[in-house]
């Protein structure tokens, strides 16, 4: 299978000259281990974790385990051998250089946890998710933002993204080994993939004992995708408690199944909403649990525009996320119900986009403004161009500021 470039290689060598540990975390199978061994191209040593003499050496001699394997090194899977994590501190502390430990691992709580304790300070972190349209177009690595300037510039270099090519992509998901599956590959896939899930990383995670239970909640987990969260409702959905459904979503926010968009809060918007949107950061997996068994029947569907937004939103929380920062990402909806369903605030700009699966979405800039008080008293920020990112045929000014931008410019 023929290697893409991954948008996450610049931010990974930056930060392997900063600090002495670099760990790479994120969903299973989104290609942390490919990626490293290719930028590593044989000048470090690997080893994993899965190997169980491997694991047992760095788990009971970790002294031992650092003379056999030496940096500079990558370690695959390290939330394994946690104990691992204090001996490496002290090796960096002791005789390290930049860049000698290389680690990937899933966002485990216990991963986390002890990499804060061990490594604060020593260890630069990026998470690598699923592929983004970018890296399968081949562009170079830059998070959106939605100005005039990268606006048409992408519109110039941009290929046309039909509506079936678009739900094809969507359904199929962004699973590197996905990129030329069959229906049937996609099957067989996500099933395996739900079942390693369930088999270790729940029980890791969340000391669950009823898999069947669990994969329930899942299941109306992915019904919420691109919607409000409500735990009461999900709870209900999954006939499981209100606290319990709050704690195993923080496993699927743990194991980067899914992304949270917090609410935009300021202090002049005193009628906003609170709760979060819940997105599944692989759509193809979200499609798989509810049993939309082709791209066709997925874009027909009655879940069409939620999985549209999911898409839209993943692909610019990518955008940020490969470039190493944090993204700047937040949604407004009143009392009223009035959303404006991505906000982008950067350098003291708020930067509004609208996510509509239609051609020539109508008005919709209109409801922005409900966000003019914050431009306003002592905390006052800029509303910058924004638009609607939609099934457009081309990048089309709608007023002075705001723009119909085609989903395949993202």
């Amino acid at each position: 299978m023929m290697y893409i470039n991954r948008h996450l290689e610049a931010t990974i060598e930056k930060l392997s000259g900063c600090f002495k540990v670099l760990l790479v975390t994120g969903p299973r199978q989104v290609g942390k281990t490919t990626l490293l061994r290719k930028l590593a191209e044989g000048n470090r040593t690997y080893v994993t974790m899965d190997d169980i003499n491997v694991r047992s050496l760095a788990m009971t001699e970790p002294a031992l385990f650092l003379q056999r394997y030496q940096p500079p090194l990558l370690i695959d899977e390290i939330q394994m051998a946690p104990k691992l994590l204090p001996y490496i501190k002290m090796y960096v502390d002791n005789q390290g250089n930049n860049g000698d430990f290389w680690l990937t691992g899933s966002h485990a709580f216990a991963l986390m946890n002890g990499v804060s304790e061990s490594l604060t300070g020593r260890v630069g972190i990026v998470n690598l998710l699923g592929l983004s349209s970018g890296e399968l177009a081949g562009r170079k690595a830059e998070f959106f933002v939605p100005e005039a300037k990268l606006l048409m510039k992408r519109a110039q270099e941009a290929v046309p993204l039909p509506l079936r090519d678009l739900f094809e992509r969507i359904w199929r998901g962004s699973m590197p080994a996905l990129n030329n599956a069959t229906e049937q590959d996609w099957n067989i896939y996500y099933s395996s993939y739900v079942q390693t899930f369930l088999q270790r990383d729940v029980k890791e995670l969340a000391q669950v004992n009823d898999e069947l239970q669990f994969y329930r909640f899942l299941c109306a987990a992915a019904s919420y995708t691109g919607s409000m969260l409500n735990y009461a409702a999900l709870a209900k959905e999954a006939e499981i408690t209100p606290p319990t459904a709050k704690q195993w979503l923080k496993v699927l926010e743990a194991a980067g199944l899914v992304y949270l968009l917090e609410p935009f809060a300021h202090p002049n918007l005193k009628y906003a909403v609170k709760a979060p949107k819940l997105y599944f950061t692989d759509t193809g997996l979200a499609a798989y649990l509810l049993r939309w068994s082709s791209a066709p029947t997925l874009e027909a569907g009655a879940m069409a525009a939620k999985f549209f937004e999911t898409g839209v939103v993943n692909e610019i929380y990518k955008s940020f996320i490969n470039c190493g920062m944090v993204p700047p990402l937040s949604y407004y909806r009143d009392f009223n119900t009035k959303e404006v369903e991505l906000l982008i605030e950067l350098d003291g700009c708020v930067y509004p986009l609208a996510i509509r699966k239609s051609s020539c979405p109508a008005k919709d800039v209109k409801k922005f403004e409900i966000l003019k008080p914050i431009t306003e008293g002592e905390r006052a920020l800029k509303i910058g161009t924004g638009g609607v990112v939609c099934l457009a045929g081309d990048l089309l000014p709608i007023d002075d500021r705001n723009w119909y931008i085609p989903v395949g410019l993202l």
